[in-house]
């Protein structure tokens, strides 16, 4: 069996969402204050018996209407489904647990358990009265806690929550759930033999051959381990004589103060005895770190993050004790979770990475461990496991909703070509995008290079927003669209906006194959070429969806992002980087351009290549657009095929990031699809 679903309604940032969980590993992710802690807390309320079962005023979810609030008092409930496993055996103690909590008996049966904490009813006529006069939902909140909360009650009920029905403690004690928050200190929670969790391990542990001897019946078992506990307690008692002797002229210095004190009244004297059993003697054991040369240190004296991995190590030793039957008998656990909170908080990504493929491993040969959930802001954590592992929690104006990457994609050959490919890309660097409270999409590294830059020109900051720039490496966008179109299901619903050439294209008719043109050469010989561009269609066809944008350069004028740099900044030398080509001949156009020149003589600086020849020839065939135009076009197609991607974008974000800094900084413009681009994402 696991848990299949939670439902939670009122609880925290939770208003009334429904979250699917794996038969397996769930890896919960999500911006931050998303509500990936309040999801583990909702579990821990249902499953876990040593967890405290009362909340606070500030455990309500309070976007309730104030109308709502006056109708009855708030509540909040909880609900866990919990699902037959794919393979599971009927005859196993998982059935036999839910059994009274079933809501289907045909397979795969379905059990039932709600968490409700709620204001008993015979209290709610007075919460009515008392709320009737509010003016706004604060004042109702404010009552609730003043007056009713004291009064609050909890259950857990199973089964169909129409009857009722209590679930039983004893059954409910038949889960382990361990939770390793992320605010831990594993040094005071192990690493002695008085600490009950390494003494319980090492317990249970103790003559492990035995134990584990599949040759041997259980009575001889028994028989051989208990003479070996009456060896060792004869060898402490020699020893405790041993140390009697040795302490014989000093215990009766000591006791002979007795005497003095009245210590011995009425005939009674203090001494020194005891006995020592092989359980006891683990409090002189601690934890130590042996390293190939010998040397030994105590575990407390090494990093977080090793012991960290030490003490997780223990808790699923610990549960493989809760669920040993023969062990624990009736008491002994089954079905165990282990829930972990940021393991990246004190892990290095290698570790991480070696930390989840064990877990992965576990969970699916040993089974020492049923379900895992895992917490994380870790994008090597996400780059780890599958899509289908991962559940995004996204929280838009303290309502959370959960998105599934995995579930998104349709099963016909796009799907899962979509799917693949997006699988792949989502490495430790791309996958912020399922972390970020917003997402600008871009083609290349230029972009994501200096869009954030650009933002700060038009005074709008993107880290503020917890917007990230992902580059796709193409024009792959609606791989990843996939995962965030909100018009279809189990999306993530996050803000996308989506940055992409406009890249005019044009074919001669007899042929087949598109190759680029300049803008100045689009639509000018529909006799001879057939033409498109590549964001056209895009930008139509996400011009009125709810959460997703396309933005490009001008369709009459537009080209590329360098294009349009020059295009907007026709004289601004400040772009032409060290590693920008044919500078002379750009800073000559320039020029020209700040002194309003013909346009023969920027043609007549232009080099002699084949590429420049085409660029006249086309500036000379095209009518429709007038002499500035053509002087500018030179002038950004020039720039275009002077500069590269990469070295070029980085070395002009740090001249324009310290252009912006200098307190007499020279003018630069935006492009006007980038600030469209930025504008619309931030808002």
């Amino acid at each position: 069996m696991y848990i299949s679903k939670i439902d939670i309604k009122g609880f925290r940032i939770f208003k009334n969402t429904e979250v699917i969980l794996n038969d397996g590993i769930n890896v919960i992710i999500g911006h931050n204050n998303a509500g990936k802690t309040n999801l583990i807390k909702a579990l821990l309320l249902v499953i876990d018996y040593q967890e405290s079962k009362r909340l606070e005023i500030d455990d309500f979810n309070k976007n309730a209407l104030l109308s709502d609030l006056q109708l009855s008092p708030p509540e909040i409930t909880i609900q866990l489904t919990i699902s037959q496993s794919k393979n599971e055996n009927l005859n196993s103690d998982d059935l036999v647990t839910v059994s009274n909590w079933l809501t289907k008996l045909k397979a795969p049966y379905e059990a039932v358990l709600t968490y409700k904490f709620f204001l008993p009813e015979r209290e709610k006529a007075r919460y009515l009265k008392d709320v009737a006069a509010a003016t706004d939902s604060n004042q109702v909140w404010h009552i609730v806690e003043h007056e009713f909360i004291r009064l609050y009650t909890y259950k857990i009920f199973c089964g169909d929550i129409k009857l009722q029905t209590t679930a039983d403690s004893e059954s409910l004690q038949k889960f382990d759930f361990q939770f390793l928050d992320a605010i831990r200190d594993v040094q005071r929670d192990m690493f002695t033999g008085k600490n009950a969790l390494l003494k319980e391990v090492l317990d249970f542990f103790m003559d492990y051959e035995i134990k584990s001897d599949t040759t041997k019946v259980d009575a001889d078992k028994t028989s051989e381990i208990k003479q070996k506990k009456s060896d060792f307690s004869n060898k402490a008692n020699d020893l405790l004589k041993d140390l009697q002797l040795r302490m014989k002229n000093g215990k009766d210095q000591i006791l002979s103060y007795t005497d003095n004190t009245g210590a011995s009244f009425n005939k009674s004297n203090p001494n020194f005895e005891g006995s020592i059993s092989d359980v006891e003697m683990f409090s002189a054991l601690k934890l130590i770190v042996e390293y190939e040369t010998g040397i030994k240190i105590p575990a407390t004296h090494n990093g977080l993050g090793y012991n960290n991995l030490i003490y997780i190590s223990l808790l699923l030793a610990k549960m493989q004790v809760n669920s040993d039957g023969k062990y624990l008998g009736s008491n002994a656990k089954v079905f165990s979770i282990l829930a972990i909170e940021e393991p990246e908080a004190h892990l290095h990504p290698a570790m991480q990475y070696k930390f989840l493929n064990f877990l992965k491993e576990n969970i699916q040969t040993s089974k020492k461990v049923r379900q895992i959930f895992i917490t994380s802001h870790s994008t090597h954590i996400t780059s780890t496991v599958s899509l289908d592992e991962l559940i995004c929690i996204h929280n838009e104006n303290g309502d959370a909703k959960v998105g599934y990457p995995g579930k998104v994609f349709t099963d016909d050959a796009e799907g899962k070509k979509s799917k693949e490919y997006v699988q792949r890309f989502l490495d430790a660097t791309k996958s912020d995008m399922l972390f970020a409270q917003k997402v600008i999409l871009v083609e290349g590294l230029a972009e994501q290079l200096t869009i954030s830059t650009f933002a700060a020109y038009i005074q709008k900051s993107l880290e503020d927003r917890h917007i990230v720039v992902i580059n796709i490496g193409g024009r792959y966008f609606e791989h990843f669209l996939k995962i965030f179109d909100t018009l279809f299901t189990y999306t993530i619903p996050k803000k996308i906006a989506c940055i992409t050439d406009r890249d005019p294209e044009r074919k001669a008719k007899a042929n087949q194959i598109f190759t680029m043109c300049y803008p100045f050469e689009f639509n000018e010989d529909v006799t001879t070429y057939d033409y498109k561009d590549n964001a056209s269609d895009s930008i139509i066809k996400y011009q009125n969806h709810p959460n997703i944008r396309f933005f490009s350069q001008d369709s009459r004028e537009g080209k590329t992002l360098e294009y349009d740099l020059m295009l907007k900044n026709p004289t601004l030398d400040l772009i032409i980087t060290s590693t920008t080509k044919n500078k002379s001949e750009l800073k000559t156009l320039m020029t020209h351009y700040q002194n309003n020149s013909p346009l023969t003589d920027f043609i007549s600086c232009l080099r002699a290549s084949n590429e420049n020849d085409r660029l006249v020839k086309s500036i000379n065939a095209n009518t429709s657009w007038n002499d500035n135009e053509k002087k500018k076009a030179i002038i950004a197609s020039r720039y275009l095929n002077s500069v590269g991607k990469g070295e070029n974008a980085l070395e002009l974000s740090y001249l324009l990031k310290e252009n912006l800094k200098s307190g007499n900084s020279v003018g630069f413009e935006v492009p006007i699809y980038i600030q469209e681009a930025i504008n619309w994402i931030c808002q």
